[in-house]
């Protein structure tokens, strides 16, 4: 599966790939681009991605879900290029035994996606402007650029130099 889409992301159509005979949960969450942001109205985002790293990185991610919750299915697709308000910029399914599970990992991936691969943001704004960055503020919080605030364990969790490791299967 391609981690990454140029175009509309086809959120049925993935959801219709997410159903297991073993799963009893599926859970969807949909990131899509709001009218407003640092008090502005937006215009459109523009993503950037550098791809073949963002899609060996999410594959790791997906694999290390899965092994953390037994899940059954993970998907996550992020789009590239201009995003409009109210279009899906991201989405993560998930399905496993149990709803907790598939809660637990949606977070899980959503956090990590945002935090550490790399794609990047510019928000273009109606007036005119644009601004680059709002993937991660992690370093506003932490002071570190390379410390990252996680909140996918129902709390915020502080985890520092976090490498993934993406198997050649993965790839």
């Amino acid at each position: 599966m391609n981690h990454l889409s140029a175009h509309t992301i086809n959120i049925p159509e993935l959801l219709s790939l997410a159903h297991h005979p073993k799963a009893g949960a599926v859970v969807l969450f949909s990131g899509e681009t709001r009218d407003n942001s640092h008090g502005k109205d937006v215009d459109y985002l523009q993503y950037e991605a550098q791809e073949s790293m963002a899609t060996k990185m999410i594959a790791g991610i997906l694999l290390q879900a899965s092994a953390k919750w037994n899940l059954n299915i993970a998907v996550a697709v992020h789009r590239t290029g201009k995003v409009a308000v109210s279009e899906t910029a991201v989405v993560i399914i998930t399905a496993s035994a149990h709803r907790s599970e598939a809660y637990a990992a949606n977070r899980f991936i959503i956090d990590k996606i945002k935090h550490e691969v790399p794609i990047w943001k510019c928000e273009y704004f109606k007036d005119g402007s644009r601004e680059w960055g709002g993937n991660c503020n992690c370093k506003e919080i932490t002071g570190d650029a390379n410390k990252h605030v996680y909140e996918f364990e129902g709390k915020q969790d502080f985890i520092c130099d976090t490498k993934i490791i993406v198997s050649k299967d993965a790839q």
